[in-house]
Parts: structure tokens; C-alpha cells; sequence
């Protein structure tokens, strides 16, 4: 599906830099700004808003970073089960020092990291030590007494007041955190309590891109956030607060909205006055929505992004780590759509390219995976299975080939490069197969590459493959997912394992 940019990158920093700064000038001192969703690499942002720049976050964050010191918080139960980051297939802790290896690369500090309703997990004091030992200041805190109802308890010294509290220097701090549930908002207020016994002026705000406060609430856009969140079931309403404050109709999402009275509350006791916000959309200080130039483009990329979402539920489903409603509520979305999966262009292509193989080897045992790619031209490339090849690999090598424009009869692995790493496999590692899978073969490409001119300017094409659509018939191997991660595809398949073994390296 090849589409134009639709979102304006410049407007919207340059409008929401000014929204900040106006914010903090509101409370004079200090202002603590949740920082929701991904700081960087975000994707579903991308995906949904063509043009978005993934990394525009991290670009606002230079602009502010002379003004702003960075929390980074993590939840000490998402360290202990090792939860994971679906986009680069990484534990929470270790996408946490990520982060910071990457603030560090744009050359903006964190002033210390967060581990939120800290109990002396095992797995989360190993987390605090490999911190420390490496001059990274971390803060525990613990599960905040009497929340969420008791607010004379949580607004006291044994609430907020028995958490450590975090100095800060700059007017702006930014609180943020790998995935939901991380304790943000949690950290905010408790310095915003500890900030007003010091006498120190303070408020909060929170940015988060979705849902889009400013778009219908049916929109493709808001319900691919709803597809997004669907397995920790969060949804889309009407702003109750904001409607009856303003007469005016805004999108926000359950949880923010569930915990509005309390928050309302809670600042307003801290503050000894009136609260500070009348709606949770009060809260907010995103205007991605007005740096949307193309509706028509969003709307059927964000479509393109709930069937994504389908596809990567159900193979979540049949390995275990998703429940069957999740599932279901997805397909709902697809239907209030009139959609159906096949609807994503790759899909048909990768199950013919899948029974041509089995039709091709009738008679052979085994199972034949198929694997389609939408390059940007809008042409698809198929690619299966052999003895030699997994179907990423096979599809990759079809696809730089035909966009470098190579005759089918020339081999970009040689048969004498394939038969030395057939032989390592087997005979040396004890590998039960000889194809390759998708790291290996672009490892063996590169290799080929040295002495073979024509394999250098396909391997120059791999950049070219960054956004393309693919489909595979089957789950990816380790090795395949990490290939197609690593080239920046955007992959579904279908809920099918590739072999009946159980462990796959």
C-alpha cells in the first residue's frame, strides 16, 4: 500500500513546544509532565500517521532539554514477570536501559530512574544494582497507602511522603516510562506533594498521542489505539467532565477518565485550594490532531493498522499469551469496518506463494511457508520455503533483486557459500536442518557481497525494504523475526507454526 506523508512534523513541534512552555508558565515553578506512549521508535504512531517522524518526541525533548530534567520509571512487577516490548522483542528492564543508552545518544541526560511499587522483588533489586553500579541514580517507591479511595491517607506522610523524594533543578520534568502501568502518574504527584511542603509551586500535565482528543470518536485512528491497547482492554469515550464543563465533545480513554474524580481530589488537597484541571482532556497537552493534512490517508492506514493488530493477537493467541477475548474484540473492529485480514494487500499473495510450494513439492513431507512483500512501487514479491532457504530469506533475496533489477537466473548465494554453512550447521553445531533463516542468510549475503559486485548493490537495496508490508503464512522463527525487525517491515502472519516441534532456536 504506498502512501503519501500526512502529518506535518514541523507544525506540530513547533506548536506543541509552545503548548508546554505555556503550561509551565501556568504554574510558575514546576511542571511534571507524564510523558505517555513511546519516547522513541514509535511505530503504531508512524504507521497510523503517515509522515509522522517515530523519533518527533525525542526531537521536541532537544528542544526542551535546557528546561527539563527526564524520570524514568518502571514498575517492579513488570521487572519480575520479564514483560515484554512486542516492537523490539525485549524485556521492559532491558527496553528501560535502552532508553537510556539512547537519551544519552541525543545527548540528553536522565536524571535517575523510578522502580514504582518496589516490594523487595528479587529480580528488581538486581535491576537497582546493575543501575547503581553503573552511576545511575535510581528511587524505589513503594505502593501508595489508602489509593485510590482514602485521599486524607494518600496526601500525608505515609502516602506520598513516604516515598524518597527526587530533587530536580530544571522547570520542566519529564516523567516517562517503558509501556502502561509503569507508576508515571503515580511519581508526578507524589513530587508534586513533596514540592508543596517545600514551599515549591508545582503542577502536572500529561502528553499522550492517542486517542486524539480532537477526531470523531468512530475514527479509524482512535479505534486503532483501542486495537492497540485491546489486551490490557482499555477503550475510547466521550470526556464526561469535559462535555459538561465546556459543552463540548472530546475523546479521551477509560483509565484517565475512571481516574479523574480521584486525581481532582487528590491535587486539590495537595494544593490546599482549587483543582487544577475541570476534564482529564484538560489535562492533556497534545495537538497531534492539528498537524493532520490528508483524513482520507489516515483513515485507511489506521484500518491497515487494526488488521496488523489482528494478525499479531492471533499468533499471541496460539502461543499462549493471549486470552481469546482480546482476539475476538479485535475482529470486531475489522467488522465494524466491513473489513475482512484479507483486506491487507499481502495476505492472498503469501498463501498462493504457500500452496504453489506444497504443490511444487507434492509428495515430500513438510510444511511450506509462503511470504509476501509490498514494496513502495505498490508491486509484491512472493517468496517460500526450500531445503536451502526459510521463506523471509527467500523473500528478502526476491525482493532486492527485483528492485535492483537482477535476472531471476542469477544466484545471490553462491552454491559453494550455502554448502560451507550447511556443513557448519550440521556438522559442527548439530543443527537438525540446513535452511537458513533470515539473520543467517543476510550474514551469508554479506560475506557473498565481498567478492561478487552484483550481490553488493542488491545488499544496497535492504535499506529500501524499511516500511514495506509483509505477510508470512506461518509464525516467524527467532531468527526470521529478528531479520524482519532489524529491516523495519511492518510483519503479520498467520496463526500457523512452521514445524510441529516445540522448541524452536
Amino acid at each position: 500500500m504506498a502512501v503519501g506523508a500526512a502529518f506535518d512534523n514541523e507544525k506540530y513541534i513547533t506548536e506543541q513546544t509552545s503548548e508546554i512552555l505555556e503550561r509551565i508558565n501556568k504554574f510558575g515553578d514546576k511542571l511534571y509532565l507524564e510523558f505517555g506512549g513511546k519516547l522513541l521508535w514509535d511505530y503504531h504512531a508512524s504507521r497510523v500517521l503517515p509522515g509522522y517522524d517515530p523519533n518527533i518526541k525525542m526531537k521536541l525533548l532537544q528542544k526542551l532539554k535546557d528546561k527539563a530534567d527526564i524520570l524514568l520509571c518502571i514498575y517492579a512487577g513488570d521487572i519480575e514477570r520479564k514483560k515484554m516490548r512486542a516492537d523490539f522483542g525485549i524485556t521492559y528492564d532491558s527496553d528501560a536501559l535502552k532508553l537510556i543508552d539512547d537519551l544519552m545518544g541525543w545527548e540528553i541526560n536522565v536524571l535517575g530512574v523510578v522502580i514504582t511499587r518496589f516490594n523487595n522483588q528479587p529480580a528488581a533489586k538486581l535491576f537497582k544494582n546493575k543501575l547503581e553500579r553503573r552511576n545511575i541514580k535510581v528511587y524505589t517507591h513503594q505502593y501508595t497507602k489508602g489509593y485510590p479511595t482514602n485521599v486524607d491517607l494518600i496526601v500525608s506522610d505515609e502516602g506520598y511522603g513516604a516515598n524518597e523524594y527526587i530533587e530536580t533543578e530544571k522547570p520542566l520534568v519529564i516523567v516517562t516510562g517503558p509501556g502502561p502501568g509503569s507508576g508515571k502518574l503515580a511519581t508526578c504527584l507524589s513530587q508534586v506533594y513533596h514540592d508543596y511542603r517545600r514551599g515549591i509551586k508545582s503542577g502536572y500535565a500529561k502528553f499522550e498521542t492517542f486517542p486524539i482528543w480532537n477526531l470523531p470518536i468512530n475514527h479509524p485512528v482512535n479505534i486503532a489505539y483501542e486495537a492497540a491497547t485491546a489486551d490490557i482492554k482499555d477503550f475510547n469515550l466521550i470526556d464526561p467532565f469535559h462535555l459538561e464543563a465546556y459543552n463540548k465533545k472530546a475523546v479521551n480513554y477509560n483509565r484517565d477518565v475512571e481516574v479523574f474524580p480521584i486525581l481532582k481530589r487528590i491535587l486539590k488537597k495537595i494544593s490546599g485550594g482549587e483543582p487544577f484541571y475541570q476534564s482529564p482532556t484538560d489535562m492533556g497537552v497534545n495537538l497531534a490532531g492539528f498537524a493532520i493534512t490528508n483524513d482520507a490517508l489516515i483513515r485507511e492506514a489506521a484500518k491497515q493498522e487494526v488488521i496488523r493488530r489482528y494478525f499479531r493477537y492471533r499468533c499471541e493467541y496460539v502461543m499462549g499469551l493471549m486470552d481469546r477475548e482480546t482476539v475476538q474484540r479485535v475482529e470486531l473492529f475489522i467488522k465494524d469496518f466491513n473489513l475482512g485480514p484479507e483486506y491487507r494487500s499481502v495476505v492472498e499473495p503469501a498463501r498462493r506463494a504457500a500452496l504453489e510450494a506444497q504443490e511444487r513439492n507434492k509428495g515430500n513431507e513438510g510444511v511450506y511457508c509462503g511470504a509476501a512483500i509490498e514494496l513502495k512501487d505498490g508491486t509484491i514479491v512472493t517468496g517460500s520455503n526450500s531445503p536451502h532457504l526459510h521463506a523471509a530469506s527467500s523473500l528478502i533475496l526476491h525482493a532486492i533483486k527485483h528492485i535492483t533489477e537482477i535476472p531471476d537466473k542469477i544466484k545471490l548465494l553462491p552454491p559453494n557459500i550455502i554448502e560451507s554453512v550447511k556443513n557448519l550447521k550440521t556438522e559442527v553445531l548439530n543443527e537438525k536442518t540446513i535452511s537458513l533463516d533470515l539473520i543467517e542468510t543476510l550474514i551469508t549475503l554479506s560475506i557473498s557481497a565481498t567478492t561478487n559486485h552484483t550481490v553488493q548493490l542488491a545488499m544496497e537495496k535492504l535499506i529500501d525494504l524499511q516500511g514495506c508490508e509483509v505477510h508470512m503464512t506461518h509464525i516467524p522463527t527467532p531468527g526470521d523475526e529478528a531479520g524482519l525487525r532489524r529491516l523495519g517491515v511492518n510483519l503479520t502472519s498467520d496463526p500457523n507454526f512452521s514445524t510441529k516441534d516445540l522448541f524452536v532456536a
